[in-house]
């Protein structure tokens, strides 16, 4: 491999949130909050980030940005960004979209609450699959809108799928407006599939819902898979939102750029419009994103193959060592969704029971997470094998222990 992905990196002193805020976020606590671990030495598999360093050729995009020494207030005025993005899209997809239906915003969250702001009254509600992205909630909640989930149907073996009729029947609700859909899905790593999407889209329609597709987990996906954009299932629907970023795929979601493809000509003024920051991006942020799209195909293919291998190395650990876990391979993200009633079914606070009892901080449950997600937690697994095996022998030396 070119790309050394078992390079452990020292993230202290660097405001990470991975390292320095996991109270506040994981359990809602200030610096009092003490565990019998200090910080450094918690195996850190929650937040959405990775372990694994920024890929060479974004770094050296910034740089030579950083060498113009100018950093003043930044638009996206010339087509390259466009143009790179745009072929990836055609190259990953099979898809494309008119430039003038780009737009941008910080992130796909803040995007979230603007648009949800712009399309909705305080009686409308909206409609999410669950278990859905905690943020899909507090978007809702923010802009005192009513959310109403569909849950997913999961078999034996933690597969997730969708419940077409519930789905349908709650999508028919006069009040129900808009539907915030997860492509792939977060928690669970569904790829959905093309009849799955057109069914989905066939009620969408129906019911002349608007649809904003959060599809920022797109390019994490296991070998062998391609993504199926929901602009490529409903390319003639003026009422879709696309919603993507380079930021996950390469690890630099604290660079804050996301792409937002708005096809509704009236919406997209509005958003705009009604941009907190006035169109400006950080100009570091455009470099790293065109040159993520221009040169990281190597870098992307060997994370790809290392991920997998992640994956089915939980798989082997949790079938010999935890075979009371529910656990299935996810098509798409860097999360395992894992299932531990069967391990510990009298602990209602995973989180604070393997914080406190393994040193491992990991989220889980309704409590991030909307509906359907009750004894689950999940398990960041990009980062080298060797952190991701100390968290699961500190795992399973704490729930032999509490069971004894």
């Amino acid at each position: 491999m070119k790309y050394n992905f078992d390079e452990i990196i020292d993230r202290r002193n660097t405001n990470a949130l991975n390292t320095d805020g996991f109270r506040g976020y994981i359990f809602h606590a200030g610096p009092e909050m003490k565990f019998p671990y200090a910080d450094d030495e918690f195996v850190r598999m929650w937040v959405a980030d990775m372990e694994f360093a920024t890929p060479p050729e974004i770094c050296e995009a910034i740089k030579k940005r950083v060498e113009k020494r100018i950093f003043g207030y930044s638009c996206v005025y010339s087509d390259d960004y466009y143009q790179a993005f745009s072929a990836w899209c055609r190259k990953m997809y099979d898809w494309d979209f008119p430039k003038e239906e780009l737009t941008f915003s910080p992130g796909i969250i803040p995007a979230l609450y603007q648009l949800l702001e712009s399309l909705l009254t305080k009686n409308e509600k909206v409609l999410m699959v669950a278990p859905a992205y905690g943020y899909f909630q507090h978007a809702a909640e923010y802009n005192r809108v009513e959310y109403v989930c569909s849950d997913l149907k999961i078999d034996k073996n933690g597969y997730f799928t969708l419940d077409f009729d519930d789905f349908a029947k709650k999508a028919a609700d006069p009040m129900v407006k808009l539907v915030l859909w997860c492509n792939p899905h977060n928690p669970s790593g569904r790829m959905w599939t093309e009849e799955e999407l057109k069914r989905v889209a066939e009620i969408v329609e129906k019911h002349n819902l608007w649809l904003i597709s959060d599809e920022i987990h797109c390019d994490i996906i296991r070998n062998g898979r391609k993504h199926i954009p929901m602009g490529k299932v409903m390319p003639d629907y003026g009422k879709l939102i696309t919603c993507m970023s380079a930021s996950k795929t390469f690890n630099m979601a604290g660079l804050m750029f996301s792409d937002i493809i708005i096809r509704d000509a009236q919406l997209r003024k509005i958003f705009c419009k009604r941009d907190k920051i006035v169109g400006f991006v950080n100009p570091l942020s455009v470099a790293a994103h065109q040159a993520a799209y221009e040169k990281c195909d190597e870098w992307l293919a060997e994370f790809k193959t290392y991920l997998d291998e992640n994956f089915m190395f939980v798989k082997e650990y949790l079938a010999e060592h935890l075979p009371a876990a529910v656990f299935s391979v996810p098509e798409a993200t860097y999360l395992a969704w894992v299932n531990l009633k069967g391990c510990l079914p009298d602990v209602a606070d995973l989180p604070g029971f393997f914080a406190n009892n393994a040193g491992v901080l990991l989220e889980g449950g309704n409590d991030l997470f909307v509906g359907n997600a009750e004894g689950y937690v999940r398990l960041n697994l990009a980062m080298p094998r060797s952190i991701i095996k100390t968290g699961l022998e500190r795992m399973t030396e704490a729930i032999e222990k509490h069971n004894k």
